[in-house]
């Protein structure tokens, strides 16, 4: 099946129906200087580390540094991050981000990519933690880069180009019937931030 083209940037944000599936998309969400302001703010408050997941049974290094932060541990690829405290800087793009989503957040996955060669792999933000149709806001800062998803049974994809500033969400069924990934680059590329806003439920029994 053909892939969608980008999509035109609108003059400001809007709700995106896609195939089994919701998005929400604001390319120019956080102007120039307040994307570039957050960015360097980001670098320096968050402790960025390296960490390890299980992948098809063995542990690999993750290609890009993360920071965890917020109100609740998150689980996922058997790896557990236990929370960081919120910072200024997160607080003012999460209430931004609640205004658009009519919905509070109590976490956000921090990623860092040094250069074109960091990248995220397939995959699902399924975990039962997340309820069964998580809002996910995801804010880019710094670098721009290609972020692609994938309908698991029509393999249509839909591709954005993520630039400083801008704001995509993920909503409704996005997370059963999408994967998703942020794709290496031979270009030299500089930094990249990525955060994204979620909610974390508590799970009957533990489970």
């Amino acid at each position: 099946m053909e892939n969608l083209s980008l999509f035109p940037p609108p003059a400001s944000g809007e709700w995106l129906d896609i195939p089994d599936g919701r998005l929400y998309w604001a390319p120019m969400f956080f102007s120039a200087s307040q994307a570039q302001t957050y960015f360097e703010q980001l670098r320096q408050e968050l402790d960025w580390q390296q960490e390890k997941i299980r992948l098809f049974g063995r542990e690999v290094w993750q290609p890009r540094l993360q920071a965890w932060c917020g109100e609740a541990a998150y689980t996922y690829s058997g790896l557990t991050l236990p929370p960081a405290p919120w910072t200024p800087t997160l607080l003012r793009i999460k209430s931004a981000c609640e205004t658009v989503c009519d919905q509070s957040f109590n976490s956000v996955l921090a990623n860092l990519y040094r250069d074109g060669q960091d990248s995220m792999g397939w995959h699902q933000d399924n975990e039962p933690e997340l309820g069964p149709q998580p809002v996910i806001a995801s804010v880019s800062l710094g670098e721009t880069r290609r972020f692609v998803l994938k309908h698991l049974q029509s393999k249509q994809k839909v591709t954005f180009e993520l630039s400083a500033g801008s704001l995509l969400i993920m909503a409704g069924s996005t997370q059963q019937y999408w994967t998703h990934a942020i794709p290496k680059s031979k270009r030299p590329l500089s930094a990249r931030m990525n955060l994204t806003y979620r909610t974390i439920y508590p799970l009957a029994n533990g489970k």
